[in-house]
């Protein structure tokens, strides 16, 4: 499975870490799928998104971009990040 996560509000909620997806996901990771950090931060607050997370121990399989095994199946890269399951506070189910 592949797991698309947002940074802000999602992970970091009103400057605290959320603590329970971290560990969530890094359980996730431990079972076989992958995470993906899909977030619109960028440049210098990019990098402090990752280290936050980094140093909580969890590490992305990608960052604001496809996997390449969806890439090559696909053959070729769509702007939109490919994923089974989105985690963002943004999101609705219709």
């Amino acid at each position: 499975m592949i797991i698309s996560v947002d940074f802000d509000d999602t992970l970091l909620i009103k400057g605290q870490l959320n603590v329970a997806l971290i560990g969530y996901l890094k359980g996730r990771q431990r079972a076989g799928d992958a995470v993906i950090l899909n977030t619109c931060r960028g440049g210098k607050r990019l990098a402090e998104a990752i280290n936050i997370c980094r140093q909580h121990g969890l590490m992305f399989n990608a960052v604001n971009e496809n996997l390449p095994i969806v890439i090559t199946r696909l053959g070729y890269n769509p702007r939109k990040i490919f994923a089974d399951l989105y985690i963002d506070d943004k999101a609705i189910k219709p």
